[in-house]
């Protein structure tokens, strides 16, 4: 405590920012993985069990966009604490009695956890804008890279506890645990988050939702279908694959994925290392270009490989892994990229309307993901997400250069 109460309380904030963030993510990801193995195993189709996280999507859309708005009236401390009581809700809404888990019930509780988890990231990803000094993009951009590179890999954490959660104490009793601990991260943060966080000087107007910005516009392209091309095969379809085609129970489709995941995030973190900070270079547009190209291969090979009949086990596992790695150092180029860019004053409004452009991505490859495996089969579900990656690469090229400083 002595130590903590020695740093700076800008410092501190980011501590406590981050440790709401990953309160909030190791529940979202331990219930995508309870709802998605659950009502598999109920004999729910894989497109049914994708429109159970549509309202999740369609509402995680409309959250950025007016989210930052909020956030720049209200504050950055009321949008995050807002959003952990709302996922308290939602997972209290999936401990009813399973007669009442109908899919408009589920759907329900999931619009609820969509707008938490939108108005969590949101608040997060602004507040480090505010807490870094201008002038620091290399220290801007390690401290977003950690924020989100820990964030994916609690979530990946947060995978496997959905599987052991769900094989240990049945779907009930593994919702009203989270939703026990998440309230008590809550009240914490009620009296310790910063009360004027986030709040712009000048009160944005309502048309203000819409970004001016060239830059944010076009890199809110490039990341719809970056995350499109991630969620069009590993929402719905690499789970239900893995538990049909090789047998994989409860245990071993939560744990893999949480491997997954836990590494993708680690990369995220080292991503700085990776594209050059420690030469003191930080990422511009064409360094986004560059790795989405990289990307867009992968999907590909791993549907060809599929299609010549290699061992699905090899070709599918060893090439999630490599797709895992440049998709990590994707990501956190471009959530540093839209930190940079974004305006101090009302930052949470060019963040959101960028997590808009995300959200719509995850909502296309959700849906895409159970009809196009339910239809054509995993080697599809590729093909698409390796078209998603290239149109983000071919968006990229219009991304500006950004200055080279530390």
């Amino acid at each position: 405590m002595k130590a903590l109460s020695a740093l700076s309380q800008d410092v501190r904030q980011y501590l406590l920012v981050t440790g709401n963030y990953w309160a909030f993510t190791l529940t979202d990801g331990a219930l995508r993985m309870l709802v998605v193995l659950h009502f598999h195993a109920l004999g729910y189709s894989p497109l049914q069990i994708a429109f159970l996280f549509l309202f999740y999507e369609i509402f995680g859309v409309v959250t950025n966009l007016l989210g930052g708005y909020l956030g720049a009236w209200l504050g950055l401390n009321r949008t995050m604490n807002v959003g952990l009581a709302l996922q308290v809700i939602a997972l209290l809404m999936l401990a009813v009695p399973s007669g009442w888990l109908t899919i408009p019930w589920v759907m329900g509780a999931q619009a609820l956890s969509g707008i938490a988890k939108d108005l969590n990231k949101m608040s997060a990803k602004s507040s480090i804008k505010l807490l870094v000094p201008d002038g620091q993009q290399g220290t801007l951009y390690k401290w977003v890279a950690i924020l989100t590179g820990s964030k994916n890999a609690l979530k990946g954490v947060g995978f496997f506890l959905g599987g052991a959660l769900l094989a240990l104490l049945g779907f009930k009793s593994a919702v009203v645990a989270m939703a026990a601990m998440l309230g008590v991260i809550w009240t914490g943060s009620l009296f310790l988050l910063k009360k004027d966080l986030g709040k712009a000087k000048a009160k944005p107007k309502f048309r203000d939702i819409l970004s001016k910005s060239r830059a944010i516009n076009i890199l809110s392209a490039a990341r719809m279908f970056l995350f499109g091309a991630r969620d069009v095969w590993f929402v719905v379809a690499l789970p239900v694959y893995l538990s049909t085609a090789f047998g994989w129970d409860f245990w071993q489709v939560g744990g893999f994925l949480a491997a997954w995941v836990i590494g993708y995030g680690i990369v995220q973190s080292l991503a700085p290392s990776i594209t050059g900070k420690s030469h003191g270079e930080v990422p511009d547009g064409r360094a986004a270009f560059v790795w989405a190209l990289s990307l867009a291969v992968l999907p590909a090979a791993i549907a060809i490989g599929l299609s010549a009949d290699l061992s699905a086990q090899v070709v599918l596992l060893g090439g999630l892994m490599l797709f895992g790695v440049l998709f990590a150092v994707n990501s956190s180029l471009h959530s540093y990229l839209i930190v940079s860019y974004a305006k101090e004053d009302g930052v949470s409004l060019d963040v959101g309307f960028y997590y808009m452009s995300n959200a719509m991505g995850r909502l296309i490859g959700t849906v895409l993901s159970g009809w196009v495996f339910q239809a054509y089969g995993l080697v599809a579900c590729l093909w698409v997400s390796s078209a998603f990656v290239l149109l983000a690469a071919v968006i990229s090229i219009a991304l500006p250069r950004h200055a080279k400083a530390i």
